[in-house]
């Protein structure tokens, strides 16, 4: 079974004319880079919600058991809050793979803490993708997360350290946080 996106990203060649280029993190890429990026600033996007409603069947999960792990939904009037990385083209080779699972490049514009703005690229995974999971109740995503181990480590950490990266930024995340309840409810 194969979800990657790495070819596609590849073919659309978005963004490769540039020297430089703001990438906007919602997820793992707030706290875990893993990449060489020449600035990074605490950003917002307009419009979308972040949502566990992706498998992930490469770093959480397996292609048997997925774990979940978020991407943006639209969602007018909506803010969600991120990391910007202001990074160069030779990075796309390893974001394109740590993104494989579904993800494709799209464009946005972001806003920073101080108000200035700037165009750049955001990876997201959208319903038409095969790795999609969609909606669930809390409760049952947080069973799934409790449940879900990969390559990458256990689906929880994942969605632990992330609430606890979305605390750092003073942002508001009901969707995260919700979903980190339940799980500590699960684990006792």
């Amino acid at each position: 079974m194969s979800f990657n996106t790495i070819e596609a990203n590849r073919r659309a060649a978005q963004f490769e004319d540039r020297e430089q280029l703001w990438l906007f993190g919602y997820g793992s890429l707030i706290y875990k880079a893993g990449f060489d990026y020449i600035e990074r600033r605490p950003a917002s996007i307009e419009g979308w919600q972040r949502r566990f409603w992706q498998g992930s069947h490469d770093h959480r999960g397996t292609p048997e058991a997925p774990g979940r792990v978020v991407t943006l939904v639209e969602a007018p009037g909506a803010t969600c809050m991120g990391m910007a990385y202001l990074i160069t083209p030779a990075v796309f080779g390893y974001l394109d793979h740590r993104e494989k699972n579904g993800y494709l490049r799209f464009s946005t514009d972001m806003t920073f803490a101080d108000g200035d703005h700037a165009d750049g690229l955001v990876y997201i995974a959208t319903p038409q993708n095969e790795a999609w999971l969609g909606d669930a109740p809390a409760d049952a995503i947080a069973d799934q997360i409790a449940r879900s181990q990969g390559p990458s480590g256990a689906n929880r950490d994942y969605l632990l350290n992330l609430a606890d990266a979305l605390r750092g930024l003073d942002a508001d995340d009901a969707h995260v946080f919700d979903i980190e309840t339940c799980l500590r409810q699960i684990e006792g």
